[in-house]
């Protein structure tokens, strides 16, 4: 067995690579003139299985992928495990306007014709895995693994930015043997919502928020401030996925005393390798 990264996680797949005692064979990636993808593998036969780390965003990266799983085939693989960091196009797993596509099930259509096994991390919408066919899908979660990030942060709360996602503040809290809550909206007005914990007080203590996506960073900010107002000790913020587009990633830098994200998507706060959590799921 070998691991192959793309270019999307190079590092995240370096540290796969050496908790599993594997050879890292790091994928040729370049662009044609018009704006095409090129890949190849540099090894003249896959006789066995071959792990490719690479994610399915943004398109370019995707597009990487397809192109991996037919490199690795046409040299041999009998088996492809596809180990997706971040799997775009989640988020619609559903039609809500007439003659809309079903984003996240065209996703698992095409990566059905060729791997044999897909291991994901955090997926935004868990029904997903339960939709692949040939493939054997799993998702494993990166919670621990920002738990012990923080464990000497003396984090007293960890929040879920809302109560769909208490389950992973939960999670979070369990490691850090702190208690957790989640945040609640309340609409003061048209125009104005306040955004507090439920059911734990913030005043005082130091305060972790925990998310799997943060794309504008607009929920985060807010909460952020009125933990402040409601005199929080310090706040922290961490997510799994790390888009932050629109300076999402500035604004957040000077709301909150610390911003992390794992390495699902490498970039400049991916300070948190979820290596451990994939590792655990070939053990």
């Amino acid at each position: 067995m070998i691991i192959v990264s793309g270019s999307s996680s190079r590092n995240l797949a370096d540290d796969l690579a050496q908790r599993l005692n594997l050879e890292h064979v790091r994928a040729t990636s370049r662009k044609f003139p018009d704006g095409e993808c090129y890949v190849r593998i540099e090894k003249e036969t896959i006789d066995e299985e071959v792990i490719i780390v690479q994610n399915s965003y943004p398109n370019d990266m995707l597009v990487e992928l397809f192109l991996l799983q037919d490199a690795a085939r046409n040299l041999g693989a009998k088996k492809i495990i596809n180990v997706i960091p971040y799997f775009g196009y989640a988020r619609q797993d559903k039609t809500f306007l007439k003659g809309e596509a079903i984003s996240a099930r065209v996703m698992v259509k095409h990566l059905d014709l060729e791997a044999d096994k897909i291991i994901t991390v955090d997926i935004h919408t868990p029904k997903i895995i339960e939709w692949f066919g040939k493939a054997t899908a799993i998702d494993v979660h990166a919670a621990e693994c920002i738990g012990k990030y923080f464990i000497n942060d003396g984090i007293d709360l960890v929040l879920a930015p809302d109560q769909g996602a208490s389950g992973r503040a939960k999670a979070v809290a369990s490691v850090l043997g702190s208690t957790w809550d989640h945040l609640l909206k309340t609409r003061l007005s048209g125009t104005e919502v306040r955004i507090t914990p439920s059911n734990v007080e913030a005043g005082g203590k130091k305060v972790l928020i925990v998310d799997d996506i943060i794309s504008t960073g607009g929920t985060i900010e807010a909460a952020t401030r009125e933990l402040r107002r409601l005199g929080a000790k310090a706040v922290y913020v961490a997510c799994t996925h790390g888009l932050f587009i629109s300076g999402a990633l500035e604004r957040l830098k000077k709301s909150c005393d610390k911003i992390v994200a794992t390495n699902t998507i490498e970039g400049e706060v991916s300070m948190i390798s979820v290596a451990p959590a994939i590792a655990a799921a070939f053990q």
